[in-house]
């Protein structure tokens, strides 16, 4: 049994990691800003030590990392790093004790792809402030790694999808319109002639990915790719979705200006972000490695999600059942 420390407990993925963490014997240490309840009330929750800390804040006035390092984990679960100074806070105030550090990447880390399956090793040209910024807290935990500081493993999941989180849709971006008019056959305009590849992963299968982790001593100093066993196309998916209300999608293949006009500006250039880095990441590494088997395809990650929008009022599917 360990004692780990999961900051951003409550999050999509955290809701499901932290019962499986607890099913597994591990002591728990839930950190987060307490704005919400974790999505999926489970009893595995009544056995975990609850921590309220904003961390924005906290990194602000310098003393998050130590706040971390004062619980005395084994192992601590950082799901909620997005720059690389507070990855070095964090760092600095680990150094001393040197648990276990396991952060949440993100296959964004690589830019447009050039071969595919994509490999953790590949050649990469991040651009944006998440996938650049993501790519630098990496290099710099494994630099800590290999200087015989903090020991790390650094996680790169896909489109996080399932039950208590809005997908990105077959179009490759967040606009609700897209699940009405696969539901009811109304036509829908696809950019890149749908083959847009967008790589989804079920939350519980990221869950999973992560505490695998804590197991792997031969994990430490590497990352992973943690998705589903085959991206897909925006035709692939549409065509999925359309399925599940029993129809046959009408698909307009159109250009990026045509696009543009049809979807709108906004929820164009979400799309022309995801398309044109085209990630279709291999899980090879991940499989041998650490053990990982995803029980979810991309098409079912997306499915719960749907589900559980509908429930939520946050999508409409024209009353079609499914």
């Amino acid at each position: 049994m360990r004692r780990v420390v999961v900051i951003g407990a409550t999050g999509h993925t955290g809701s499901y990691l932290v019962p499986r963490l607890v099913q597994a014997g591990h002591e728990v240490i839930a950190v987060s800003r307490a704005e919400r309840q974790p999505h999926q009330e489970r009893p595995e929750w009544q056995a975990v030590q609850r921590v309220t800390a904003d961390r924005r804040a906290e990194d602000a006035a310098g003393t998050f990392g130590e706040r971390i390092a004062a619980l005395r984990p084994d192992a601590v679960i950082d799901m909620i790093c997005f720059t690389p100074d507070s990855a070095r806070q964090l760092v600095e105030a680990l150094r001393p004790t040197r648990p276990l550090l396991v952060h949440c990447g993100s296959i964004w880390v690589h830019g447009p792809a050039r071969r595919v399956p994509l490999t953790e090793d590949e050649p990469r040209t991040p651009y944006g402030d998440y996938g650049i910024g993501k790519a630098a807290i990496e290099e710099l935990l494994h630099r800590e790694t290999l200087a015989g500081g903090v020991p790390s493993i650094v996680l790169h999941p896909g489109h996080i999808s399932g039950p208590g989180r809005r997908a990105i849709n077959p179009a490759g971006n967040m606009d609700a319109e897209v699940w009405r008019r696969l539901a009811v056959g109304e036509p829908l305009p696809l950019p890149a002639f749908g083959m847009g590849i967008l790589n989804h992963v079920h939350a519980d299968d990221v869950a999973q990915a992560f505490q695998l982790a804590l197991t792997r001593p031969a994990a430490v100093g590497s990352s992973f790719h943690v998705v589903a066993e085959q991206a897909m196309t925006s035709r692939g998916l549409a065509t999925g979705v359309a399925a599940w209300f029993g129809r046959t999608p009408e698909l307009e293949y159109v250009d990026w200006p045509e696009f543009e006009e049809r979807a709108g500006k906004e929820h164009a250039d979400v799309s022309r972000e995801h398309i044109e880095r085209g990630i279709a990441a291999s899980i090879g590494k991940a499989r041998a490695v650490l053990g990982y088997a995803p029980r979810y395809t991309s098409l079912e990650a997306m499915h719960g999600s749907l589900l559980w929008m509908v429930a939520h009022n946050q999508a409409d599917v024209g009353g079609q059942p499914f």
